[in-house]
């Protein structure tokens, strides 16, 4: 027989607690009738945002709007005390009670001047310049980080770079360390439970479609169109609103490295300067300026609907399944599936477009976006704004009242795959003697259940698949099976964890299929 011809396999792999986020600028000709627009609350904040941000940092009306009063302050505060302190800047957070602007200085001379400007010095041995530089060195060894490290940061408050190891894998963190050939005392290992990914959600539902396919969600309006997720598309792809309509193409994309992507609109849709609330209103951008460590920051999705929480770190790299990327911003902002590509806001200011993360929103999760300003830097765009706004020059009398304390990522799921979508097909040239892994070269994690394969290949190519599974140091086989009359068929249970597949030519050459799902 010709064992080219294979039946499809439905395939799902399921993402150790994958999520993301969706929030919509509002178009014309997709808003609903009736549609209102938010009035400004105090300081041009929208009700909307300080409703959410009062429910999901436990705060009263009051005390969010003095939190967000002053962390605009900060977010115009901080460039300029960067500027002062030139090489010796450390990093810059707000304190847990979102009142206190912490600034690390790496010279004490500069004390004065930071308390001057209303904030409060701290001491650090290493300026942030300094930091970040051991960040490169870790992202250009990035391709040397086994599964069981999820990524790493620069963690302006403990004067380190973070390494996030899974449990028991502090070793494979320390190891990626060395291997980065980074300074001694710069590199601190920490254990967490998060698996991320990036999402979109082939489900269908009310943002955007991708090729009628695959559905993300419009992050911010700009001249011309919009941004969103570089995993959501290609350039090319075609999109269509949730009305069916044709909306427009794929201008630009990156990913993985970056996760942005910018849709150019056709004449029948007009970017505005708004984000849907998704509860029959809009929140307006008033401009982009970046909120420090330690800000408020909401996020609205077509999922779960407008979240809060505060920004933990920036700077941050995530070791996808596809590839790393860096330059994200942590938070510990909730989000699930289908919330992919969306806007984030701090008050009125945009922030960036959803990545992925890890956890959901019943048990809490870990979230990273993409920065706007660099998608507007790299692009040459215009964001669409609603109004002008300014930033304060003296820091609110009073803050603000304590949040609770950053909620922890959700441990992975320990139970069987029901509820996965998707599906993983992949073809690839083998030989004799060549290896190849699936997919792309990379690995995928699941959260335990039957993985099913089928690998086919012409007549007189024999080939063997092999699953293998990441043990801690290294990847084992844990089932095989060889072509022959047939495709080579694999079904076996499997404890969560990250696999991928091994395609090992042993006689003549020529293309292959593989197929293969997780139930």
């Amino acid at each position: 027989m010709d064992r080219r011809r294979m039946t499809a396999i439905g395939v799902v792999v399921v993402a150790v607690g994958a999520t993301a986020a969706v929030t919509l600028p509002s178009f014309a000709g997709e808003n609903a009738p009736g549609r209102r627009a938010a009035p400004p609350a105090a300081g041009g904040v929208a009700p909307e945002v300080l409703d959410a941000v009062s429910r999901d940092l436990s705060l009263t009306r009051d005390q969010a709007t003095r939190r967000l009063a002053t962390e605009r302050w900060a977010a115009g505060t901080v460039p300029r005390l960067r500027a002062d302190l030139g090489a010796d800047y450390g990093g810059s957070w707000l304190g847990a009670d979102g009142r206190t602007l912490h600034v690390a200085v790496a010279d004490p001379a500069h004390a004065a001047r930071v308390r001057a400007a209303g904030a409060v010095p701290e001491q650090v041995d290493r300026g942030v310049a300094e930091l970040d530089a051991v960040k490169t060195r870790l992202d250009a060894a990035g391709a040397s980080a086994t599964p069981d490290i999820t990524g790493w940061y620069v963690d302006v408050a403990d004067n380190a770079v973070v390494v996030l190891a899974q449990p028991g894998a502090e070793a494979s963190g320390r190891r990626f360390a060395a291997a980065g050939g980074v300074p001694a005392g710069t590199v601190r290992v920490r254990t967490s439970d998060e698996a991320p990914r990036p999402l979109f959600d082939v489900r269908g539902g009310d943002a955007f479609l991708i090729n009628n396919a695959a559905r993300c969600s419009v992050g911010f309006s700009v001249v011309g169109g919009f941004v969103t997720a570089g995993h959501c598309g290609r350039p090319g792809d075609r999109t269509t609103g949730a009305n069916r309509v044709a909306q427009g193409t794929f201008a630009a994309s990156s990913f993985p490295g970056d996760d942005w992507g910018v849709v150019r609109v056709n004449g029948d849709w007009t970017p505005q300067g708004v984000v849907n609330d998704f509860n029959g209103g809009t929140v307006p951008v008033n401009g982009s300026t970046e909120a420090p460590v330690g800000a408020s920051v909401c996020r609205s999705g077509s999922t779960t609907g407008t979240r809060c929480g505060v920004i933990q770190a920036r700077n941050a790299t995530v070791n996808y399944p596809e590839g790393t990327v860096t330059g994200l911003t942590r938070t510990n902002v909730c989000a699930e599936p289908g919330d992919s590509g969306g806007a984030w806001l701090s008050g009125d200011q945009a922030q960036g477009v959803t990545s992925g993360g890890s956890g959901d929103c019943t048990r809490g999760g870990v979230t990273f976006f993409q920065p706007v300003n660099e998608i507007l830097q790299r692009n040459n765009l215009t964001l669409v704004t609603a109004a002008d706004g300014g930033t304060p020059s003296t820091p609110p009398a009073d803050g603000g009242a304590t949040p609770p304390a950053p909620t922890a990522p959700a441990p992975p799921p320990t139970g069987g795959t029901d509820g996965c979508t998707g599906q993983v097909s992949r073809a690839g040239q083998v030989a004799a003697g060549r290896v190849q892994v699936q997919p792309d070269g990379r690995f995928f994690r699941t959260s335990g259940g039957t993985q099913q394969a089928c690998l086919a290949a012409p007549d007189g190519v024999r080939v063997r698949l092999e699953l293998q599974r990441f043990t801690g140091t290294a990847f084992r086989t844990v089932a095989s099976a060889v072509t022959g009359d047939e495709p080579a068929r694999l079904s076996v249970a499997t404890p969560a964890g990250a696999y991928r597949y091994r395609v090992a030519g042993l006689a003549g050459a020529g293309a292959y299929t593989l197929a293969f799902s997780v139930r």
